[in-house]
């Protein structure tokens, strides 16, 4: 747990502070989800008869990364999302493992963390997924 002398909750200035980051974030990944969706364009109306197989192979398999990028993009903005949420509901910054509070300076990197690095790598090591 928690040290003593540490207050359990953030701010709210600490917690305006991770809305801005989050927000900044949220603005960026959804600029880059766009322009993914964009590229999507690209693809449809491609076909096997209009092109030679190979080329159909490439932009196929170009089509799939952009697909497999547009969705990780979509569960990050997910994250980011739900961290706001965490803001609004007064849960942010707490460890859904441990109940201890995440340091700022892993919410600075990772502002969509719900855990400590100690709590996350104890679940790797137990083999659980999650973040």
């Amino acid at each position: 747990m928690a040290n003593s002398g540490e207050k359990k909750f953030y701010s709210r200035s600490e917690l305006e502070e991770f809305r801005e980051i989050i927000n900044k974030k949220l603005a960026e990944a959804d600029a880059e989800y766009r322009r993914l969706a964009e590229s999507m364009k690209e693809f449809s109306g491609s076909s096997a008869d209009s092109i030679n197989f190979t080329e159909y192979g490439n932009e196929s398999r170009e089509k799939e990364q952009v697909e497999m990028l547009m969705s990780r993009q979509a569960k990050f903005i997910e994250k980011l999302r739900a961290a706001l949420v965490r803001i609004e509901n007064g849960t942010y910054g707490i460890c859904r493992l441990t109940g201890e509070r995440i340091p700022k300076e892993r919410l600075r990197i990772v502002p969509h963390a719900t855990t400590t690095v100690a709590a996350k790598m104890k679940r790797t090591e137990t083999g659980q997924q999650g973040d």
